[in-house]
């Protein structure tokens, strides 16, 4: 079973992580002390981070505690990408790891975006042993078809995604809208769009204490992982970091 403890207790392949700091709360200082074992460094401007990381001179990036508004343009800019793509590592509290994706208030808004995002999210699961299973969620359950457009839509845009994801070969099905099912039926949750998969993902992490282990790009050729500046420990986050630099 993959998981915090199983990722932490593994054996960790030798990767040159680099960690933002963006404040003085000492997280990021605690943390690289807690896995002073391996080598990873502290950086304190965002534009050395990236440079580094583009130049293969560390093997992966964490954002740490830096500032999102400060450090994600800096990417985007350095690599050229017009929008980033991200999903998140959720471990809920009965210990089972999830995926889920889009995250980001401007992501997964066509069918090709969230078709995309479930095929790198297959690959993510892969890289550190997760399961594949892919729930496609909807606004709704499909009985509740007609009642309005918008739940019509949506439920036609999941049908369309898993029609095309089973026809490459993927397990996907339509979870409809029951995100209580689908967070114990399947390893990989696509929700409907950006918005909803951001409020799910704060939901569950915030006010359900799931633990974020951060959401790595997935539309870079690189290993960046976005977190959030609230994390006490990053040495989830280090350790995934390091896990995803294996092919």
């Amino acid at each position: 079973m993959f998981n915090t403890e199983a990722l932490l207790s593994s054996d960790l392949p030798k990767a040159r992580v680099g960690i933002g700091r963006g404040t003085d709360a000492g997280n990021v200082e605690r943390s690289v002390e807690a896995m002073k074992q391996y080598d990873v460094a502290i950086y304190d401007e965002p534009e050395a981070l990236i440079d580094d990381l583009i130049a293969g001179k560390i093997d992966a990036a964490i954002r740490g505690d830096m500032s999102s508004s400060v450090l994600l343009p800096i990417v985007k800019q350095k690599t050229g990408l017009k929008g980033l793509e991200r999903i998140v590592f959720l471990e809920l509290l009965n210990g089972k790891m999830i995926i889920m994706a889009p995250v980001g208030i401007d992501e997964g808004w066509s069918d090709e975006q969230r078709i995309e995002l479930a095929r790198q999210s297959v690959k993510m699961a892969k890289r550190v042993g997760l399961g594949t299973k892919i729930a496609v969620m909807s606004g709704g359950r499909c009985e509740d078809r007609g009642r309005c457009r918008a739940v019509d839509t949506s439920i036609d845009s999941a049908l369309n995604i898993v029609k095309i994801l089973r026809s490459e070969g993927y397990d996907a099905y339509h979870s409809q809208i029951l995100i209580e099912d689908a967070v114990n039926n399947a390893d990989i949750l696509i929700a409907p769009q950006g918005i909803v998969g951001n409020i799910i993902f704060r939901t569950l992490h915030f006010i359900g204490g799931a633990k974020a282990l951060g959401a790595p790009i997935v539309n870079l050729d690189k290993v960046f992982i976005d977190t959030s500046r609230v994390k006490t420990d990053y040495t989830d986050s280090i350790a995934l970091a390091m896990r995803l630099t294996e092919e």
